[in-house]
């Protein structure tokens, strides 16, 4: 009877009684293990595949054209990219590189040399020189000229909202700095302590800036092998600038670290899960912060409204970047600003680095193809990295893509097919100068104590008056009058 009674009972009810006699200990197992699973998937980890390797990391993979010389030549004499890249076991995932280079990235200390350079219309940036020489001597070298007519000369240009003093810059110049060149980090227009002094601002497709600051340093230098190294947004506008110029193009070689390839593509991409909106968030913020370090700007010429409630990118990008810029949409913008359609026209040794994992600018933007047909573009994927993180060792010190990026030049500037501007336009030629008092009253250097660079109503008259001016007294005392000015700061 009792046996009839037991199969007369509910199934849920016996699962249920079960279930209690289960241990509470297992319960909280099995929880643990479903939270683990679900936050190592959610934060995209990779330390058990690393286990699984023996910690020795996965390949770089190179995608190039099989009769490049730029190959054959260079990058097969370039150990790191044929060898593996083994990220730092703490921080075996892509949002812990990439958060990790943002708040305890580990900056070297040093101060930078400030040229502050007109661009021609109005506008100003702020060039911060770190000289080879600089590194290992502590001598007060202000007053000095920064470009050594022997030393190779690197520009490096940053990636959004990024400036000189940005950990992953300062990773970058003061490597290359202490491995033998002269660096030069380009900043963008409003960035680096700078005002926006005329009615325009940088974006993802400004290559004007670029151009005359390659001219400029070209012409004082036109026997220095001259390099551009682009990061993340900053690649986009230096590989744009470098299809866009093609065969009349003043540098010898580049290097794209993390380049968004295709801005759309990345837009779509970054709004498309929890964790990637997050990182959309944050750099709409920092567009936010830029906005209103130059409020007066963006109130005069943009939609200061849709700026204060933008969360986005493309938010931010609708109420100004457009406005500003002159395109009719968001999607316009990105369309016409991305540099996938430029690669094919490259003319000089370019090096792309990107990470398959890359939170921010997506694999799906890749350029696989384009550099399967363009022999001067070699692409150099990593399964891991995260955005421009890459950090190796046990102790997180090293970041692999400086070391790579340095390797690749240095053996780039030895061979045989670098392109050396041996012969200079006439109008880029510039007469030996002697000193800093007898330049361009409007470029000058200063000591980067801090990133603070004040330019008033006064400084731009006295550029007016010089040009207007052919008396030669006038201009010596203009110039004796901003290096006057610029000795309080």
């Amino acid at each position: 009877m009792e046996m009839i009674s037991s199969y007369s009972d509910s199934p849920y009810k016996l699962l249920l009684i079960a279930l209690s006699r289960i241990p509470v200990t297992h319960y909280v197992i099995g929880f643990l293990s479903i939270l683990f699973v679900m936050v190592y998937n959610l934060l995209e980890f990779h330390i058990i595949q690393d286990m699984l390797t023996g910690f020795r990391g996965q390949r770089v993979s190179l995608t190039f054209n099989p009769c490049s010389q730029l190959y054959h030549e260079v990058v097969s004499k370039c150990t790191l990219l044929h060898g593996r890249y083994m990220s730092t076991p703490w921080l075996s995932s892509t949002h812990l590189q990439t958060t990790f280079l943002r708040f305890f990235g580990r900056p070297p200390v040093f101060n930078y040399r400030r040229e502050v350079f007109s661009t021609g219309d109005g506008g100003i940036v702020a060039l911060d020189w770190l000289a080879h020489s600089d590194v290992f001597n502590n001598k007060d070298t202000e007053n000095e000229e920064v470009h050594d007519a022997n030393t190779p000369l690197v520009i490096v240009i940053p990636g959004l909202t990024s400036d000189s003093d940005s950990v992953y810059i300062k990773h970058l110049t003061f490597y290359m700095a202490k491995r033998g060149w002269n660096v030069v980090v380009s900043n963008h227009r409003g960035l680096g302590g700078v005002p926006l002094t005329s009615d325009f601002f940088y974006n993802g497709g400004w290559t004007n800036d670029l151009r005359r600051v390659v001219k400029h340093i070209r012409s004082k230098s036109p026997d220095v092998p001259l390099f551009v190294v682009g990061t993340s947004l900053g690649a986009n506008m230096m590989v744009k600038y470098i299809g866009e110029d093609g065969d009349d193009i003043l540098i010898d070689g580049a290097a794209a670290v993390c380049c968004p390839w295709d801005l759309l593509i990345c837009d779509r991409f970054i709004g498309r899960t929890a964790v990637q909106r997050i990182y959309d968030k944050a750099l709409g913020a920092g567009l936010k912060r830029y906005a209103k370090k130059h409020q007066d700007f963006f109130t005069r010429l943009s939609n200061w409204d849709g700026i204060e409630k933008a969360r986005r990118i493309r938010e931010f990008d609708t109420s100004g970047t457009c406005i500003i810029g002159k395109f009719d949409t968001a999607d316009i913008y990105y369309r016409e600003s991305s540099c996938a359609g430029y690669v094919t026209r490259v003319k000089v040794p370019l090096l792309c680095i990107s990470a398959l994992d890359d939170p921010v600018c997506t694999k799906e933007a890749l350029i696989w193809d384009e550099c399967r047909v363009n022999k001067n573009v070699i692409l150099a994927t990593t399964e891991h990295g995260g955005h421009l993180g890459y950090f190796d060792g046990i102790d997180a010190k090293g970041v692999w893509w400086v070391r790579a990026v340095d390797e690749f030049l240095t053996v780039l500037g030895s061979s045989k097919i670098i392109r050396r501007q041996n012969k200079m336009p006439e109008t880029l030629l510039v007469s030996p100068q002697r000193s800093l008092s007898s330049k361009d009253p409007y470029t000058w250097f200063v000591k980067k104590t801090d990133n603070l660079i004040h330019v008033d109503n006064s400084s731009k008259k006295a550029k007016t008056d010089t040009q207007e001016s052919e008396t030669p007294s006038k201009i010596d005392s203009i110039i004796f009058f901003l290096k006057r000015f610029m000795d309080q700061f």
